[in-house]
C-alpha cells in the first residue's frame, strides 16, 4: 500500500494561475505547499484551456485542503486512490466478500478506468464501462462484482472531499440484459447523424492519440461503415476482402479470453457478407497493398502491431474525453455498429438483407433500425401491393351484391 499524504487540516497552499502561450491547453493551474512533516516543499499543477476552468480548479484544490486532504491524494488516479484507500473503503466486509471484490476491481474496474482521475469519472463514462461489462458476455453477479468495489471507493472519494457525488450508483444496470440482448429498444437514438460527423470523430481521435496514429480513424470509421464490433474488426484478415465484390466475410472476433486475447468465433456464430461501400475502399484497398499476399494478415492493428480491443482503443485515443468535447457524452464504441445498421436502413436496404449484413438471430431487433414513419409507409405498400395481386382475377368497375344464399339444415336420419 502506498503512503498516504495527508497535510494537518487548513494547510497553507500557494496558488497561481499562468498563461503559456503555444500550448493546446495554454492556462496552468498550480497549487503548492509544504508537507508538516518532510518538509518538502510539495506542488500539483494542471493545464487547462480556459483561465475560468484554471481557477476554478485551484478553488477546488484549497477546499479540498482545508478538509485534510492533500491535493496530491486529490489529483491521483482511480487506480493510486483506490489502492491508498482500500482498506477504508472496504471497511465492515467479511473476508467471503473481499475475496471477489478484489478480483473484480483489479481484473476490471483498474484496467478499465483506473487511469482516469476520480473527479474526471462521471455517470457517462461509468454508463458506458458498465454496458461494456455487460456486452462482453459477464453475468449479473458478476458485473455486481464490479460494480461494488467502485460504488464504495467513490463512494470513500466523497466522504474525503474529493468529489461531491457518487458517479458509481448505478441504478437499473440488470435491465440492461435485456437491452443488450435486442441491441436496445431504440438503437437509432445512438447513432451518428451522417458521414461528416462520423469523419469528425474519427479525425480527433487521430489528434488525441499519441504520435497521432491513423490507424486509430481507419478503425472508426470502418467499424461504422459496415456496422461491425471493435473485435470484429481486429479479426479482419486479407483473404477475408474480395477486391472483386468489395465484400467482407465477417467470421471472427477478438475478445480478451484466458492468458490475453484471443481470436474466436463472431456472436452468435454467424458467418456474414458485409458490403465494404466506396467511402472506405481507398483506405482497405491500401491495407491490403500493405501487408502484401499473406491471406491471413490482419488488416488493422494497433501501432505496434498488436491485436485491438474496445478498451485499446478508447485508452489509445482518449475516447471519453473526445467524446464529450464533440457533444457526444454518452457514445460508446459499440455505438458506431448502431450508427452503421441505422445509415444502412435509411438507405433502403431491405429488411431481411439487413439483418444478415448485421447477424440477427432475430428479425425483430433488425426492424428497430427501421424509422417508424417509413415501416408504416411499407406496410402501406403491402397492404395496397396484396389487394391488387388478390383482386385481379375480378373485372374491373362497379360490382353487383350478391343475394344471400338460401340457408339450409341437415337433419340427421337414424
Amino acid at each position: 500500500m502506498m503512503q498516504k499524504q495527508m497535510p494537518p487540516i487548513g494547510v497553507k497552499l500557494s496558488v497561481d494561475v499562468e498563461y503559456r502561450e503555444g500550448f493546446p491547453n495554454p492556462h496552468r493551474a498550480r497549487v503548492r505547499w509544504f508537507d508538516p512533516e518532510s518538509g518538502q516543499r510539495l506542488s500539483r499543477s494542471r493545464m487547462l484551456p480556459t483561465s475560468d476552468e484554471a481557477q476554478d480548479w485551484v478553488d477546488r484544490m484549497e477546499r479540498i485542503a482545508q478538509r485534510g486532504v492533500s491535493p496530491a491524494v486529490a489529483t491521483m488516479s482511480l487506480a493510486e486512490y483506490g489502492e491508498l484507500e482500500w482498506d477504508l473503503a472496504m471497511r465492515g466486509l467479511e473476508s467471503k466478500t473481499m475475496d471477489p471484490y478484489g478480483a473484480g476491481w483489479r481484473l476490471r474496474v483498474v484496467p478499465a478506468i483506473g487511469h482516469l482521475e476520480v473527479p474526471v469519472i462521471t455517470n457517462g463514462v461509468v454508463d458506458r464501462t458498465v454496458y461494456g461489462w455487460i456486452a462482453d458476455g459477464h453475468g449479473r453477479s458478476t458485473v455486481k462484482n464490479f460494480i461494488a468495489p467502485l460504488n464504495r471507493v467513490m463512494e470513500q472519494a466523497v466522504r474525503d472531499g474529493i468529489i461531491d457525488i457518487n458517479p458509481a450508483r448505478v441504478t437499473g444496470w440488470q435491465k440492461t440484459y435485456q437491452q443488450v440482448e435486442d441491441e436496445l429498444d431504440d438503437p437509432r437514438s445512438l447513432a451518428l447523424r451522417d458521414w461528416d460527423a462520423l469523419d469528425t470523430l474519427a479525425t480527433a481521435l487521430v489528434e488525441r492519440s499519441h504520435d497521432q496514429f491513423l490507424g486509430w480513424g481507419d478503425i472508426v470509421r470502418y467499424a461504422a461503415c459496415t456496422a461491425a464490433r471493435i473485435g470484429e474488426v481486429s479479426g479482419v484478415r486479407a483473404g477475408d476482402i474480395d477486391r472483386r465484390t468489395w465484400t467482407w466475410e465477417c467470421c471472427r472476433q477478438t475478445t480478451p479470453g484466458p492468458g490475453g486475447l484471443i481470436d474466436k468465433g463472431t456472436k452468435g456464430k454467424r458467418r456474414r457478407s458485409v458490403p465494404l461501400i466506396p467511402e472506405i475502399r481507398p483506405m482497405v484497398g491500401a491495407r491490403l497493398d500493405a501487408v502484401g499476399h499473406d491471406p491471413m494478415a490482419r488488416i488493422f492493428t494497433g501501432p505496434r502491431g498488436g491485436r485491438i480491443t474496445t478498451a485499446i482503443l478508447r485508452d489509445a485515443t482518449h475516447w471519453d474525453e473526445v467524446v464529450v468535447r464533440l457533444g457526444y457524452e454518452h457514445l460508446r464504441r459499440h455505438d458506431l455498429r448502431h450508427t452503421g445498421l441505422t445509415w444502412m436502413a435509411d438507405a433502403g436496404i431491405p429488411v431481411h438483407v439487413l439483418r444478415m449484413i448485421a447477424g440477427h438471430g432475430s428479425i425483430t431487433t433488425t426492424q428497430r433500425y427501421l424509422h417508424p414513419d417509413r415501416r408504416s409507409i411499407h406496410l402501406a405498400g403491402a397492404a395496397l401491393s396484396r389487394y391488387l395481386v388478390e383482386g385481379r382475377q375480378e373485372p374491373a368497375g362497379p360490382k353487383l351484391v350478391p343475394e344471400a344464399a338460401p340457408v339450409r339444415h341437415l337433419r340427421l336420419v337414424r
